[in-house]
């Protein structure tokens, strides 16, 4: 899947078929409030203490006049997310120390584990956006045949990783994830809300 997808995003942003134009994405976009999880450090899986992680439920109309993943990373690219990647969910734990990550669910549906094995299991499904602050691990538990998820990262963020718990030091890891700046803007909102508002808060100790 991976391989034909990326062939698939050539061809629209050569030809411009099946991708919206930024600046008809906006309206694209759903307001929706934040829904917050927290995971804490577990020893094996850094997580992240000081962000929540958010999800904005049936946040983007997955408009059938265009392709549902490209519509996704129009939307992310005009707030500064770049990098995407079209696939899947891996089907182990795994966490990023130098970056935070959105995915939007483009098509299908997937359970996924977020916040390491003492963590939460989360279903998601097309025009949902899960907002991952640095460290927080996921993997899948079970998906639809025709899950496409769509990844993104902050313009402003560091260098990628995917390492599992055995692959780093965890000091070392905990270090590096304090370290990453907050995002300029909000995957979907920009810099009106959402994100910004909502980790501000958690790292000045407001609730």
């Amino acid at each position: 899947m991976p391989l034909r997808e990326d062939i698939k995003k050539v061809v629209e942003k050569v030809t411009g078929v099946a991708r919206p134009k930024r600046d008809k994405v906006k309206a694209l976009v759903k307001a929706r409030k934040p829904n917050l999880h927290r995971f804490k450090d577990d020893g094996e899986t850094p997580n992240n203490p000081a962000l929540a992680l958010i999800h904005y439920r049936s946040a983007v109309r997955l408009d059938a006049s265009y392709d549902p993943a490209a519509i996704l990373e129009e939307i992310f690219a005009s707030n500064g997310w770049e990098g995407s990647w079209r696939d899947g969910v891996y089907d182990f734990n795994h966490f990023h120390t130098k970056t935070h990550e959105v995915l939007g669910i483009a098509r299908g549906h997937v359970r996924v584990r977020f916040g390491g094995a003492r963590g939460r299991v989360v279903a998601l499904k097309g025009g949902d956006i899960v907002i991952l602050p640095a460290g927080t691990g996921h993997r899948r538990i079970s998906a639809s045949r025709d899950l496409l998820v769509v990844g993104a990262y902050p313009d402003n963020g560091g260098k990628y990783n995917e390492p599992q718990a055995d692959d780093v030091d965890i000091e070392k890891a905990r270090t590096d994830i304090r370290r990453v700046k907050l995002p300029k803007r909000d995957p979907l909102y920009g810099a009106r809300t959402g994100l910004r508002e909502v980790w501000r808060k958690s790292k000045t100790g407001r609730t």
